[in-house]
């Protein structure tokens, strides 16, 4: 008798509702998408989750439950003269009173030309659409295509989940091989553990140490058994995708929710998934100006140097350099009175537009422009005590404005004192 190449992982596809593990949220007892179907009208929609979820599975479920016509295809090798051929076949079962369900795997691969082809069929219903896809749909999926169709986020499993999984892979190999083989309990432990959710990892890394363990003339596979390399698991991240923003956004919320802890974390998820060191230094940047700003200015200074520091060390030294000045501004005192100002500004000019420059601030280059008025009764700070004096330097139609209110924290706590002084009976920095 010949092997069985088959997958563990594809031998132990669910063949009932019963049968699937996870996603309760989906199609537990009061799960969304198991209501929607065992009404029987089959309907549009999209399965958004990591590798090894249960997408395909779940995809199967629908299609067996409502009894339609169903077409399984992949995003990376179907063309639109293969969409055609569908749809014709599609239009034929509906004219009987059979609906067809076009499964698409990887459906984010599809050009825009491609997903706009689905468009009018899936409107007058001659197809009803399940997409499977591991990128977040709003991304690479275009408007039309999405307003038409219904998301559902699938989860990774947990830990739970996936020993329930690999008892019945463990169960399905023994009875098959006849084996007399004993697989320690903290086995499928470590492996639920490295698998981060995935069952169909999980899965393969049990075959394949199962065959390892054979392999050896072993009858046990013990903890100490288990290769690290199998253990290994990329981390998931994609530079282009919805990853690469959630990473960004958590490292740049961490700074500004000044946790240090969470914010080397971030940077370190990021440098090891293989990010461009040189945006990270760019987003150390942004949070020193945008939400540390005049309440320490030297987070900037650092910053900055931080970025000419690595691009002079390269890599990992310079991960040293980001990682400092990442620390950095995040234990500095916050302050996003510059961002506020600046943006105020922006503000009041889409308002009164082009105010003139008063003339007493307007430098009287020529003779002509002397004769104009042009810088007359201008006071030059320097000749006043404290190197300052009062005059009005905005427009006259805005001269009472202010943009700056400057906050209580570090540095900023001083300059305030200082502008309070100065500007005394005509500006308010207690708000």
């Amino acid at each position: 008798m010949g092997f069985d190449y088959t997958p563990l992982a594809e031998k132990l596809k669910p063949k009932s509702w019963e049968d699937f593990v996870g996603q309760s949220h989906l199609v537990g007892e009061k799960g969304l998408l198991k209501i929607l179907i065992s009404q029987g009208k089959p309907f549009s929609f999209i399965l958004w989750g990591p590798p090894g979820v249960g997408k395909t599975s779940l995809a199967f479920l629908v299609g067996q439950t409502l009894k339609a016509e169903f077409i399984v295809v992949s995003a990376v090798d179907t063309t639109v003269k293969d969409l055609k051929d569908i749809i014709s076949k599609a239009k034929q079962l509906k004219g009987l009173n059979k609906p067809t369900l076009l499964f698409i795997d990887e459906i984010h691969r599809f050009n825009k030309t491609q997903q706009s082809f689905l468009l009018p069929y899936l409107e007058k219903g001659d197809i009803f659409l399940i997409g499977a896809t591991t990128e977040n749909p709003s991304f690479e999926l275009i408007p039309p295509l999405l307003s038409r169709v219904k998301t559902f986020i699938l989860n990774p499993l947990s830990k739970d989940e996936i020993l329930l999984i690999l008892k019945r892979g463990l169960e399905r190999v023994l009875s098959e091989t006849k084996e007399e083989l004993i697989v320690e309990p903290e086995v499928l432990e470590k492996i639920a553990e490295a698998s981060g959710g995935d069952a169909r990892s999980a899965l393969n890394l049990l075959e394949l140490s199962l065959e390892l363990t054979k392999a050896y003339g072993k009858k046990v596979l013990s903890l100490k058994d288990l290769k690290e390399e199998l253990l290994f698991k990329p981390i998931k991240y994609d530079k282009a995708g919805e990853e690469h923003y959630n990473l960004i956004s958590a490292f740049h919320k961490s700074m500004r929710g000044s946790d240090p802890d969470a914010t080397v974390y971030w940077l370190a998820r990021m440098l090891k998934s293989g990010e461009d060191p040189l945006y990270i230094a760019r987003r150390i940047i942004i949070c020193a100006a945008e939400d540390v700003g005049l309440a320490d200015p030297m987070a900037l200074v650092v910053a900055v140097a931080a970025k000419e520091a690595f691009e002079f060390l390269g890599q990992p030294e310079g991960e040293l350099a980001l990682a400092e000045a990442a620390i950095y501004v995040a234990s500095a005192p916050k302050s996003n009175s510059v961002y506020r100002a600046l943006n105020d500004c922006y503000e009041e000019i889409d308002r009164s537009k082009e105010l003139p420059v008063p003339l007493h601030l307007r430098n009287p280059v020529t003779r002509l422009l002397k004769n104009l008025g042009y810088g007359k009764d201008y006071k030059y700070a320097h000749d006043y005590e404290e190197g300052f004096v009062f005059q009005s330097y905005l427009p006259e139609d805005i001269k009472h404005k202010q943009f700056y209110f400057p906050s209580d924290r570090g540095i900023e706590k001083k300059i305030k004192e200082r502008l309070k002084i100065l500007w005394k009976g005509f500006k308010i920095y207690d708000k």
